[in-house]
């Protein structure tokens, strides 16, 4: 098996490395703010940040071969966890069944900037490398 560096369109590092990376089934994502995918900048509020970053999300993994049904964990870091109300709507639709659910973990953070919310996440894609880039 040979790892893969995955990148998705309108998503980027400032440092030299790529959204996320796989080798065979497991895919780990990078950190995953809730940037605008044209310029780069934060949402203006944390529901915002929400809905670009689960954007974000779901276009790394498809970028990486597989869906939001390959994620098995998330892990988000958050300025303030009293505002999860705003990171749940996104869930609930990325997620909508109780019983099909990825594991989360929710964290407070002192994050930079403008930053309110980022994450990552874990996958298991079965089947083949469909889709993956190189």
């Amino acid at each position: 098996m040979t790892r893969r560096s995955i990148y998705a369109e309108g998503f980027s590092h400032k440092n030299p490395i790529p959204a996320a990376c796989r080798i065979g089934a497991m895919l780990y994502s990078g950190s995953i703010q809730g940037t605008d995918p044209a310029s780069g900048a934060y949402g203006a509020t944390i529901e915002r940040q929400c809905e670009l970053m689960f954007d974000h999300v779901r276009r790394i993994v498809e970028a990486g071969g597989g869906s939001l049904a390959d994620i098995i964990k998330m892990t988000v870091w958050m300025r303030d966890r009293d505002q999860r109300a705003a990171l749940n709507a996104p869930w609930l639709r990325a997620f909508p069944n109780p019983d099909d659910r990825p594991a989360r973990h929710t964290m407070k953070a002192d994050l930079d900037g403008d930053k309110l919310i980022e994450c990552d996440f874990i996958a298991v894609i079965a089947g083949h490398d469909k889709g993956a880039a190189a």
